[in-house]
């Protein structure tokens, strides 16, 4: 891909690192703060809790759909989302990363598949992409992870980005964003979230024991009744192995205060 200008932003980055326990493959940002993982032996598996809870998008969508259209991640990772949807569910996927070095750990470390016909990783800004008009409408499904090596709150948080997220999902798509920091403050970011998407299309999960919290998001999704979520979330731990049944006890409608 062409080479883009450095900015000052992409100058500050700090580089990948790599640390190995108990069988578990972990990536830094050149501190202690975890960016993703993967059990070496089951590299497609997605090991980290929350990360898992990020697929919670599944319980909104058909399960005869589940595969179908382009699933997007902004922010990497150590790839475990973007190889579960290319490798297992088998989507059109894309993956945006300003950070060259985790991409690169990601194909080192990581078993990051090579571009091909279902796979694009991109070296690019997300808040660049999602404001992009050529990707008005064209994603099923958004994951949004986005921190750099202080993991201090969300890298890109503002209305206008969760505004550009949600003109890039075609109707019916669904985003899951991880909502983690230090200096985060879940009320203000899920806010701001429902500030473009509309309360009624927000809904998050109780968060982990590490502190992340996921927020689902919709463009205009029905919620089926009980009993097609309960079936919904059978089919996924059935079929992908999955704690769906899990996320379904745990989530909830958005409600901020005030």
């Amino acid at each position: 891909m062409a080479t883009k200008k450095k900015t000052p932003a992409r100058q500050a980055q700090a580089g990948a690192t790599i640390s190995e326990y108990a069988g578990v493959r972990y990536l830094h940002l050149g501190t202690e703060w975890v960016q993703g993982a993967m059990r070496v032996r089951k590299p497609e598996a997605i090991e980290l809790e929350y990360v898992q809870r990020m697929m919670a998008w599944m319980l909104w969508r058909p399960s005869s759909e589940l595969a179908s259209g382009q699933a997007v991640q902004l922010g990497l990772g150590a790839g475990a989302i973007t190889r579960f949807c290319h490798s297992v569910l088998r989507m059109q996927t894309t993956a945006v990363e300003l950070n060259a070095t985790v991409i690169d750990a990601c194909r080192l470390w990581f078993h990051l598949p090579d571009d091909d016909a279902r796979l694009t990783v991109l070296h690019e800004d997300a808040a660049r992409w999602v404001a992009d008009p050529a990707q008005l409408g064209t994603v099923a499904v958004l994951n949004v992870d986005l921190y750099d090596h202080e993991a201090a709150a969300p890298v890109l948080d503002d209305a206008a980005f969760y505004a550009h997220c949600r003109g890039v999902l075609a109707d019916g798509g669904l985003m899951t964003v991880n909502l983690f920091g230090r200096d985060a403050s879940f009320d203000a970011s899920a806010a701001r979230i429902a500030e473009a998407f509309g309360i009624d299309q927000v809904w998050h999960l109780a968060p982990t024991r590490e502190g992340n919290t996921i927020v689902v998001a919709g463009r205009g999704v029905t919620v089926p009744d009980r009993d097609t979520l309960i079936a919904r979330a059978e089919h996924i731990r059935e079929r992908w192995g999955l704690p769906a049944p899990k996320w379904l006890r745990l989530v909830r409608p958005l409600r901020l205060p005030g």
